[in-house]
């Protein structure tokens, strides 16, 4: 059974922002000498990492709205700078646009269910604003 996981991406004011900001890092991971791969790094490793690598993705939460999602490739163990162990989230470097969805605040990442996840944008939302679709939506017009 597929799970999803669902994380804040803080600092990030839209998905063309988190997209810059991910080829950004990639670039400077090569610098380094290391693979050009896209990474997320969590304090915590999902205990239901095979769940989530079985077709999960990352959903983001921007701005207090999931606008977007990121197929999970692998999960691996990692060293931080301090020493202490942490987890990496290998991503896909394809950013799916979500339906909007509004989302509270939280800390961390949390599991998202395959059955409480927005769908992918569809091509009769591509035509509105993404804000002006979600107010329609909310106001259940859409």
């Amino acid at each position: 059974m597929t799970v999803h996981l669902i994380k804040l991406a803080v600092g990030i004011d839209s998905i063309e922002h988190l997209r810059a900001v991910q080829r950004q890092r990639r670039r400077e991971s090569v610098t380094r000498g290391e693979r050009a791969r896209l990474r997320h790094i969590t304090r915590s490793t999902p205990r239901r990492a095979d769940e989530i690598v079985d077709g999960g993705s990352i959903y983001w939460v921007i701005r207090g709205t999931v606008r977007a999602r990121q197929r999970i490739i692998a999960i691996e163990p990692v060293a931080g700078r301090d020493g202490v162990g942490r987890c990496a989230l290998i991503l896909d470097r394809k950013l799916v646009p979500t339906l909007p969805r509004r989302k509270r605040a939280f800390q961390g990442w949390r599991y998202l269910s395959e059955a409480d996840a927005p769908p992918d944008l569809g091509s009769e939302a591509h035509a509105l604003p993404a804000e002006l679709a979600a107010e329609l939506r909310e106001l259940g017009l859409l």
